[in-house]
């Protein structure tokens, strides 16, 4: 039921990305097709015998103890163990902290196929690299020394703490305090929606926690960020006292109930003993550069999600006999109904042009870090317009293929045993968690797009329509009459947050076609060459003629709405809906 997916991910990044995104960077210009088939064959056989095994088990949830201490599922801690001792948590750390330094492409294939395999489990580590990330970018020496090796060895976990129960999306809200004591700070406060901020899986959880200095102005330009560990570390690197913060209970969810989602209290008594990191009033830069890498691994998890449905939709469907399908045989499978097929063309069709634009989103990250000169720039702003379409669309899409999934299943779906509302439960959050989706689209309609008056989009939109068929071309062309409306139809600031997110998905689904019509072009020219089965190729052309005629036409009654929808939303009053 569980596929990791391995030979589609192999494919992409062979033929439709290409291994030479990876091998023109300096850092990976070792790296060959046979090393990334090393890896992404270990990445999948630990996805499958470990990781996967565990996801409908824990499924039933962490648990939360009077002494203030939380079990993961069984098999969790040792699961984790396992990823620690083969090298997998630091994958993408850099090599003099102990990591790996792998190009972000093959980051991002391993993380789809563990997230894919159990998400709840593979939220810590998600974590975890994001700490990483934002300690190597904006951490001091002694603490990059001190708090990432661990991390990247699986010894220690690290958390992300920004919202409290006043201050969510709306960051200037924070009311954690952090007062200087010599060398560090005392951290008081509480923090809600800490994914893995207690657990019984690492030696010790390193907390990146969002506070207020006493003097700090006010809003988001008073915001600092502290290292706040939950043992606190000697010189030597041993463990020592317990750090005032402790978790008071976890969240009872939807979905991910593998991962305990805490609340932490710091300073109850003394304070939490904390570490600045960078200046005071710097927290928010420095943090958005970890939430960052955080949105692009959610989106991420949107792809391994709807994989994962898929996967169980598809053999549930080889086996349950329902009826007799037109023009078929008595006994023939639900899989050869029109209706069902045509459920789980769209979902795997949607996948496979989620997958190559992903990593995309990958070669662009690692290009915009250590490109130079005008590819640099040029890569770099690619990256910053990718992650919100990534992370928007990717997640958005997830909760409708994890839901076809059940459709395919009948009432059985419905069923908590069979597995399949699992995937739907699970999915519900990632267009929530790092940033809503209308987070995402306002970034992508203001910052991405208004601020540079649409240069960044009209450079994707032209890679596009230089590779683009009839039907991609016809999408274009819808896209840029949007565009234009955006950027010239007079629209005010409400209007166009009131068209954001439909903005969002349209240039979500216009990439997807891009990366579609790419699917089918390199399956095409690998005909004949002996490497893939020809029901393998024939395959990704069909998924692709799918998404074009299933999926691209999304990008023109998007574009409908871009053009006539604002004012209608503008023209409500709020009280007119209790009306």
């Amino acid at each position: 039921m569980y596929n990791a997916d391995e030979t589609d991910i192999r494919f992409a990044i062979r033929h439709i990305i290409g291994m030479e995104a990876v091998t023109e960077l300096a850092p990976f210009a070792d790296y060959d097709a046979d090393i990334c088939d090393a890896v992404l064959s270990e990445a999948a056989k630990l996805a499958t015998e470990v990781i996967a095994p565990l996801n409908h088990s824990g499924d039933a949830g962490s648990k939360w103890h009077p002494d203030n201490t939380v079990t993961t599922p069984a098999g969790f801690a040792n699961a984790f163990k396992a990823l620690g001792e083969g090298g997998w948590t630091g994958i993408g750390t850099a090599e003099e902290y102990g990591g790996q330094n792998m190009p972000e492409i093959l980051c991002a294939a391993a993380r789809e196929m563990w997230h894919s395999a159990n998400m709840g489990f593979a939220l810590c580590h998600l974590l975890t690299e994001g700490l990483i990330h934002a300690l190597q970018t904006s951490a001091s020496d002694a603490q990059k020394q001190m708090f990432i090796p661990p991390m990247a060895e699986g010894r220690w976990t690290g958390t992300m703490n920004l919202t409290e129960s006043q201050a969510g999306t709306d960051l200037a809200s924070i009311r954690t305090q952090a007062i200087p004591d010599g060398d560090h700070y005392l951290i008081k406060g509480q923090k809600i929606f800490i994914t893995y901020g207690e657990h019984d899986m690492s030696e010790n959880i390193v907390h990146l926690v969002l506070a207020r200095t006493p003097n700090a102005p006010t809003g988001v330009k008073g915001i600092s960020v502290f290292i706040v560990p939950k043992f606190m570390v000697n010189e030597d690197g041993s463990l020592g006292a317990r750090n005032d913060v402790k978790c008071v209970s976890i969240e009872h969810k939807m979905g991910i109930n593998g991962s305990p989602t805490a609340i932490l209290q710091y300073g109850e008594n003394e304070g939490a003993i904390g570490y600045l990191v960078g200046e005071e009033n710097q927290g928010l830069n420095i943090m958005f550069n970890m939430m960052n890498h955080a949105r692009f691994g959610v989106g991420i998890q949107g792809l391994s999600i709807s994989s994962r449905a898929y996967y169980q939709a598809l053999s549930y469907a080889q086996e349950r006999k329902q009826g007799t399908p037109l023009d078929c045989n008595a006994g023939d499978a639900i899989i050869h109904h029109p209706d069902v097929m045509r459920l789980l063309a769209t979902m795997r069709a949607e996948i496979e042009a989620m997958r190559p634009m992903a990593l995309y989103g990958a070669v662009a990250l690692d290009h915009g870090h250590y490109d130079t000169g005008e590819a640099k720039a040029r890569w770099q702003s690619r990256a910053e317009l990718m992650v919100p379409i990534i992370k928007g669309w990717m997640t958005e899409r997830s909760i409708d293929i994890a839901s076809n999934g059940v459709q395919v299943h009948g009432g059985m779906g419905f069923i908590e045993e069979t597995g399949a509302a699992q995937h739907l439960r699970d999915a519900r959050i990632l267009p929530i968690y790092e940033g809503t989706t209308a987070i995402q689209a306002n970034d992508l309609m203001f910052r991405k797009t208004l601020r540079d008056q649409g240069v960044a989009v009209r450079a994707l939109i032209e890679d596009i329509r230089a590779e683009a068929d009839e039907p991609l071309l016809a999408a274009v062309q819808d896209a840029e009459i949007a565009l234009d409306h955006i950027l010239t139809g007079g629209l005010s600031a409400r209007e166009a947050a009131a068209v954001s997110v439909p903005y969002l998905m349209m240039l979500g689904y216009l990439t997807g076609g891009w990366m579609a019509l790419k699917n089918k072009q390199a399956a095409i020219a690998q005909k004949g060459s002996g490497e893939w089965s020809d029901n393998f190729l024939n395959a990704k052309a069909a998924h692709a003629d799918v998404y074009a005629a299933h999926s691209l036409p999304n990008v023109a009654s998007l574009a409908q709405t871009i053009l006539n929808g604002s004012k209608s939303i503008e023209a409500m009053d709020a009280n007119w809906f209790t009306a």
